[in-house]
């Protein structure tokens, strides 16, 4: 092991470790004999999630197989040969393929930077499933679910979450899983700050504050979501517990309408063949 991943196993065994150990147990997100692309864009999030794969890959607890793929949309060449030399500095072995989605995006004027997501998410899929894989693995973490539960809810008019795992629409055979589910951002950025690591935030060409990534540049929902929930853990310190069970534990009873897939249903419908429950109601 070299010193990162001693840290990892070590020092950060609680924080990051373990929690990503339960992850990967409680949402049963690797089977055995799985080959799973494990994809790095270059961030702190990534780059650790690459390093966990590859210590469980080597534990031998669950036989499956990894490959690290690295896709450049277009990455001017310090944020190109940043990732190269941290992946080596970790001992992680990428695999890098050049597209040219930044070009292709830029003639974009509405909404560019879904289309650049999609089209990325799509390249990934596409490469991962011609070398093999049936899984593709992403960096998302707690506080990203936490961060899409509240944006759901306060933009979207929706309750919904980032789920642990999806099959893909358009990729038959194909899924992906998210390995770092239960893990911290703060836990991560400690770890980073603790190994004197320094990775690539927003590699947007198009702007140096991009209010679409998660780099401090404000300006985005997201980032809205992230100041509104640090001032909400001044005040309670379990707020994300509580809002990451909330979609465990949905009464669909009490909700006036649902949707699975197409399929909508309205509280009315089934109003009155529906049994009373043992609520008790407030009286006025």
């Amino acid at each position: 092991m070299n010193k990162y991943e001693l840290s990892v196993t070590g020092e950060f065994r609680e924080k990051i470790w373990q929690p990503f150990l339960d992850g990967i147990k409680k949402y049963e997100l690797i089977q055995p004999n799985d080959r799973i692309a494990v994809c790095i864009s270059g961030g702190k999030d990534s780059m650790l999630t690459g390093l966990c794969m590859q210590l469980l890959q080597r534990s031998g607890e669950i036989p499956f197989e990894t490959v690290f793929l690295v896709m450049n949309p277009g990455y001017n060449e310090i944020n190109r040969q940043k990732i190269i030399d941290n992946a080596a500095l970790l001992e992680v072995p990428i695999q890098m393929f050049e597209t040219q989605i930044f070009d292709a995006v830029a003639k974009i004027d509405n909404n560019p930077c879904y289309l650049c997501a999609r089209m990325r998410r799509g390249y990934l899929y596409k490469n991962a499933q011609a070398l093999g894989c049936n899984k593709i693995a992403v960096g998302h973490h707690f506080d990203d679910v936490i961060e899409t539960i509240v944006m759901g809810r306060l933009y979207g008019s929706q309750v919904q979450t980032m789920m642990p795992k999806l099959h893909s629409e358009n990729y038959g055979g194909m899924q992906l899983i998210r390995p770092m589910y239960l893990v911290r951002e703060h836990d991560i950025i400690d770890w980073r700050l603790k190994n004197d690591l320094q990775f690539i935030q927003c590699a947007c060409r198009f702007t140096e504050n991009c209010t679409m990534c998660d780099n401090g540049g404000g300006g985005s929902k997201r980032q809205e979501v992230k100041h509104l929930l640090k001032g909400l853990r001044r005040i309670d310190p379990n707020i994300d517990m509580s809002i990451f069970h909330s979609v465990e534990n949905v009464d669909i009873g009490s909700m006036l309408s649902y949707h699975q897939g197409s399929e909508y249903h309205r509280f009315i419908e089934e109003y009155d063949t529906r049994k009373p429950t043992d609520k008790t109601e407030v009286e006025l």
